[in-house]
């Protein structure tokens, strides 16, 4: 079954995000994979993310569904421009990929080539209105093409939105849904109480969301993720567990599991993030029984 299929079906599904090597060599990246397959229902692979130079989505994708496994390419506003993300879209298709995540991407400045020069031709609206013209069979400038792509195309959403924030990100959600957007990713979710407002308030789109869950590594990890990412909120109580543990790895799957476990009935996915501890992910899996 197809990851389209799946969302279709109202599975809960599960995504692991698997990060392209900084290179060419693909062993670690292939260990992880047969690790995963049969586990998870789509690895998502992210392109150029925090504007570091690595292997891209589009070839790591290609050889991951050349192994049997659902893959998400992920396509980024950041570095291409019109006429390169739409001949993206279509090397996507030939290449046979059904899966794409749109995103905005990450400003050069904060990566490791500070000097290179941002693109942003298109935003994410932008980028999301020449996907859905090229499934039309036409290109931004009303060129027929010869065939037409057929994608599953998501994006991604600010579930930490408050206030007028919320409001503006559920009228952005409807844009992009009437745009063709068949699933939404959240950032990472470390407090399901403040998931739970943003939830009710777009459940009526009944447009399947998949929520991030990142594993803590350690009490230096979840204080970074407090004082620097926005929107991130990890509770005191999960940072004392963190503390207290001897066993970090141990406790951090357990933080995991419980998130999971409280998102369920909440949401139609999870989509785990590693960082580094992918060999964790089946273990994870294990301990929520999936």
């Amino acid at each position: 079954m197809s990851f389209k299929e799946q969302l279709e079906s109202g599975k809960f599904v599960v995504v692991a995000e698997l990060q392209p090597p900084k290179g060419n060599n693909l062993s670690e990246l292939y260990e992880y994979a047969e690790l995963l397959k049969g586990r998870v229902d789509a690895i998502n692979v992210p392109d150029l993310q925090n504007s570091i130079m690595r292997l891209g989505s589009l070839s790591v994708c290609t050889l991951l569904k050349a192994r049997g496994l659902e893959a998400i390419y992920n396509l980024s506003c950041s570095d291409r421009n019109r006429l390169a993300l739409q001949s993206e879209l279509l090397n996507a298709s030939a290449l046979g990929l059904k899966n794409i995540l749109i995103l905005q991407g990450d400003p050069p400045s904060i990566g490791d080539h500070f000097e290179a020069r941002a693109v942003f031709d298109l935003d994410v609206m932008g980028l999301l209105s020449a996907t859905k013209r090229l499934q039309e069979g036409y290109d931004l400038v009303g060129n027929d093409l010869q065939g037409k792509p057929q994608f599953c195309v998501g994006t991604l959403i600010n579930a930490a939105a408050k206030g007028h924030a919320l409001d503006l990100e559920v009228m952005d959600m409807e844009k992009k849904i009437r745009l063709g957007v068949e699933f939404f990713l959240t950032h990472s979710i470390y407090d399901v109480s403040l998931f739970e407002p943003f939830i009710k308030k777009v459940a009526h789109f009944k447009v399947p969301i998949i929520a991030g869950i990142t594993l803590l590594k350690s009490v230096g990890m979840a204080r970074y993720v407090n004082k620097h990412v926005e929107g991130a909120s990890i509770p005191e109580s999960i940072i004392d567990q963190l503390m207290k543990a001897s066993d970090k790895q141990k406790a951090s799957i357990e933080i995991a599991g419980g998130l999971i476990k409280a998102l369920k009935p909440l949401c139609q996915g999870v989509q785990l993030i590693p960082i580094g501890w992918e060999k964790q992910i089946p273990a994870l899996l294990d301990h929520v029984g999936l």
